[in-house]
């Protein structure tokens, strides 16, 4: 059933930049993320890698959960280790064998490890929360994967954390709406927001206790603390605004930043032209690039605490709610625009090499 599969140059990326645990996440639904996930998964495959694969939602059902069409599965190889919820396992055309258990419960029943036997179609539900998703990684490298995979699901970012994955590819593509530029744009304002630069050392070393304890916390042009408290993020607002001072120089959020935060930190960028505000990474920012520009037009900076490492894009382009572009325009135009990522569409490129070795064979 399963064929040997041309070699990739994402997959080759991945491997030279040393990512042993990638994440896979999409732009928006139907945006090619399976499709790049099997393509990395036949690559590892083709060269004998331990895999362990699994998902921070559910992957691999027949139907999409939101649009009601049919979803291309996710296609698993004999030796691959799948972390995977119990209910998942009958609906499975992929043989397997539970060779582990989490203690880790979710709506589908608890997630187990599994051995593939033989290879094929697979629904795979895992873990939803970031500490249970670090539980699973763990265990699918006692088992043996050399390599893990982290499938993503619509609406969350948690798993393209640096503290969860080494590095992330992000799917795009027609779907996410508009023409090829369009796509382009809303892309690039996604990047602005996973890319956001790493702080300093004086400046990390300084939120380091902030980041290990949870809270918020904010310092002087000198590093000296003008608060600090364990608070959730969702309250930190009026009470960063509260404990303002003259003085102040950084801003430290340990947890996540939605609107109402936000608008705090804006109003303290106002006051205090050069505010440092220190995130996680670039997972924890539920605000849009636009707010991101703004910010910096204050002079203010957001930097965090470790950088999302982009092993690259993965272009689609096809839309199942109807319309598509030219593959190699729109694989051109990303190129061009994304200069100094990897930019690739999968399907093209496995096309062409297969091509290729078609005529290799002719001749």
């Amino acid at each position: 059933m399963l064929v040997e599969q041309p070699a990739s140059l994402l997959w080759q990326g991945i491997r030279a930049g040393g990512m042993a645990t990638l994440a896979v996440m999409g732009m928006s639904k139907n945006t090619g993320k399976t499709v790049a996930l099997n393509r990395l998964l036949a690559c590892a495959a083709a060269e004998d890698v331990a895999v362990g694969l699994t998902s921070i939602g559910r992957d691999g059902e027949a139907l999409d959960q939101v649009f009601s069409i049919p979803k291309p599965p996710v296609v698993v190889w004999p030796g691959a280790l799948v972390a995977t919820a119990r209910d998942t396992l009958q609906r499975a055309r992929a043989r397997c064998k539970i060779i582990d258990g989490s203690g880790i419960d979710s709506p589908m029943g608890e997630i187990v490890v599994v051995k593939v036997l033989d290879g094929g179609d697979m629904e795979i539900a895992g873990a939803s929360r970031g500490h249970d998703q670090l539980k699973i990684i763990a265990r699918l490298r006692q088992c043996g994967a050399g390599q893990v995979f982290l499938d993503g699901a619509l609406g969350r970012s948690q798993h393209a954390s640096p503290a969860i994955a080494d590095g992330v590819v992000l799917a795009t593509g027609a779907a996410v709406g508009g023409g090829i530029q369009d796509v382009i744009r809303k892309t690039r304002d996604r990047l602005a927001i996973l890319g956001i630069a790493e702080a300093d050392a004086a400046t990390a070393a300084r939120c380091a206790a902030i980041f290990a304890e949870g809270g918020v916390g904010m310092w002087d042009a000198d590093g000296d603390t003008l608060f600090r408290a364990a608070i959730p993020s969702l309250n930190a607002g009026g009470v960063l605004l509260a404990n303002d001072a003259p003085a102040l120089a950084g801003v430290a959020v340990g947890g996540a930043v939605g609107r109402q935060l936000w608008q705090a930190l804006e109003t303290l960028a106002r006051r205090h032209r050069g505010l440092r505000v220190v995130v996680a990474d670039g997972t924890r920012l539920f605000v849009d690039a636009a707010d991101l520009a703004a910010f910096r037009a204050l002079g203010g900076q957001v930097l965090a605490m470790r950088r999302i490492r982009l092993a690259g894009l993965t272009l689609n382009p096809f839309s199942p709610l109807g319309g598509h572009f030219a593959a190699r325009e729109f694989l051109e135009a990303g190129r061009a625009a994304f200069d100094g990522l990897h930019v690739t569409d999968v399907l093209l490129e496995q096309n062409q090499q297969e091509e290729q070795l078609d005529g290799s064979f002719a001749a």
